[in-house]
């Protein structure tokens, strides 16, 4: 039996250009092209950033994966997404499913190829690399996100507050993600340790309606989004690279 690839293509922040040469060409050959279903029948992200690149005789797949953190939940989630794949697959027709920011780093794919895998062994998955997040960051702030030794550490704020006192002795270049649910907590750190000049934050980065704020200091009651991630230089960036 002849069967299809499972293609995890990662199509960046939210630019349509910024999707790779091979990301693309993949993306536009694979017969389905899959995604997590938007909130309230609405668009989700990656599904906004590759409809430009869509091509009417393509199959589109929404695929539900549910925001929360209930572990029995989310495999169920995985399962059903995997099983609906697998329908495609099987019948030897490649699935390009397409991953916001870079399909290895925080990603949804990550648990429906390990779940689709642990089910059906057979199945080839090819990953496609691409722009994520603290890097788009980097680029529409116009800092570089490290320079010389200095050392990154990246967290998932909502998961990692705990740990960030610990990461602020010792990293030199912070970036949090998922930040907005726990704000406040962050910005009292922060000002504890006088670092709130030195931090930016991007909402929605390289999207239309992106917003920067450079130097918390008066920031304390932001209203943020999901789509926000901040970035903390123990030493001042200078204004440009």
């Amino acid at each position: 039996m002849n069967i299809g690839i499972l293609y995890g293509i990662s199509v960046g922040t939210g630019d349509p250009e910024l999707i790779t040469v091979k990301g693309l060409r993949l993306l536009q050959q694979s017969p389905v092209v899959a995604f997590p279903a938007g909130i309230n029948g609405k668009q989700g992200m990656a599904q906004q950033i590759i409809t430009p690149w869509l091509q009417q005789h393509q199959e589109q797949l929404a695929l539900t994966f549910p925001y929360v953190q209930d572990i029995s939940v989310l495999t169920q989630a995985w399962i059903a997404a995997a099983n609906k794949v697998w329908q495609y697959l099987q019948t030897g027709k490649n699935v390009a499913f397409a991953c916001e920011g870079d399909v290895s780093f925080y990603s949804t794919f990550t648990y429906l190829a390990q779940t689709l895998q642990q089910i059906h062994p057979e199945v080839k998955v090819e990953l496609v690399p691409g722009v994520c997040s603290p890097m788009a960051a980097a680029a529409v702030l116009g800092y570089p996100l490290t320079i010389r030794q200095e050392k990154l550490a990246v967290l998932p704020a909502i998961y990692a507050i705990a740990e960030l006192e610990t990461v602020l002795d010792w990293a030199d270049v912070i970036v949090l993600m998922k930040v907005s649910s726990v704000y406040q907590q962050v910005w009292q750190l922060l000002q504890q340790r006088s670092l709130l000049p030195n931090s930016r934050i991007v909402v929605k980065a390289t999207l239309p309606d992106m917003v920067i704020y450079s130097d918390l200091s008066d920031r304390q009651n932001l209203e943020l989004p999901y789509f926000s991630i901040l970035i903390v230089h123990i030493i001042p960036r200078n204004n440009s690279i």
